[in-house]
């Protein structure tokens, strides 16, 4: 039995039904998969993105604003899209697992990420979030709550803040027991609501941890085998959309890096999964990471997806 970390990205939750009821299915295709896996005598623990998600929240708040009825910070609104998206996995996973006959435990629990208060993003943010806004409510949004706005690709103006690299998940210990009881475990949505410790008391920051990353110190934390990072393509390519496009299988973190560095991934989506990978893969030479689809979860024994791995 191998002791996996599963990360399963928001956009592949939210794929084009952004109702409870559609976000809830798709949750339930997932889930009926990871139930396959875990019925092979896998241990699993999960966590997820939330960009969509926290985004509609950000909207949804955006357009009922009031004096009684003021929006909640960041770091609230991660916590909240933590909460519905684990609730949605929790019971999913249960009812596979009932139907299975798997008799195994599943819980979700919110979890706190530290960061650094002096990580450059903080003073370069970047990280696109919440509704577009036209140049002159831009202004005005600034002056009235301060932060950064940037136009993002011709559809307006929308605020930007810091994405932190991950240091310590706060909740590791409760973590760490929970993997000892073989209790599957949802966990670090959305990479965890970043905070940072001031003088021994944690406290709430306006940023967005990378899922990918979160996922890959959450992987190192509990001393897992493998991350599995679940994304919309079997493999990752190099020369991707080109009539020399190649799909990789088994590649060393050095290979890893080189395709980086050449330019072959984008920032905004395939770049951090790999990063993430090359991460955790370089700790220990007997870890594996996996980037793959969630339909081919059930097929790692047959050699799909890109396994990247440091030479034995």
């Amino acid at each position: 039995m191998s002791l996996n970390v599963i990360a399963l990205g928001g956009n592949a939750i939210l794929e084009t039904d952004p109702t409870d009821k559609g976000q809830k299915a798709v949750v339930e295709q997932a889930a009926e998969a990871i139930a396959a896996f875990v019925e092979q005598g896998e241990q699993v623990i999960l966590c997820h993105g939330n960009g969509p998600q926290v985004g509609n929240l950000l909207l949804q708040q955006q357009a009922a604003v009031s004096e009684k009825n003021p929006p909640m910070d960041l770091d609230t609104c991660v916590a909240m899209t933590q909460g519905s998206i684990g609730y949605w996995l929790q019971q999913a996973l249960t009812n596979a697992f009932i139907h299975r006959g798997i008799k195994q435990p599943v819980v979700s629990i919110v979890t706190q990420v530290q960061v650094d208060p002096n990580d450059p993003s903080f003073r370069k943010p970047t990280k696109p979030i919440g509704p577009f806004y036209t140049e002159e409510e831009a202004k005005k949004a600034v002056q009235q709550d301060g932060g950064k706005f940037v136009e993002d690709a011709g559809r307006g103006y929308r605020k930007v803040v810091a994405s932190p690299q991950p240091q310590k998940i706060v909740e590791k210990e409760a973590l760490q027991a929970l993997v000892a009881a073989n209790v599957v475990t949802i966990c670090a949505g959305g990479g965890g609501i970043p905070v940072i410790n001031e003088s021994g008391n944690y406290q709430g920051v306006e940023a967005v941890n990378d899922k990918d990353f979160s996922a890959a110190l959450l992987a190192d934390t509990i001393g897992a085998d493998r991350l599995i990072i679940l994304t919309g393509v079997d493999s990752i390519y190099i020369n991707y959309g080109k009539p020399e496009e190649q799909a990789l299988q088994m590649i060393t973190p050095e290979e890893a890096k080189e395709y980086v560095k050449a330019g072959h991934f984008a920032a905004g989506s395939m770049l951090p999964k790999v990063e993430a990978a090359i991460r955790f893969v370089e700790k220990d030479v007997r870890c594996q990471a996996i980037i793959t689809s969630i339909a081919q979860l059930n097929h790692l024994t047959e050699g799909v997806g890109t396994v990247i791995q440091q030479t034995r």
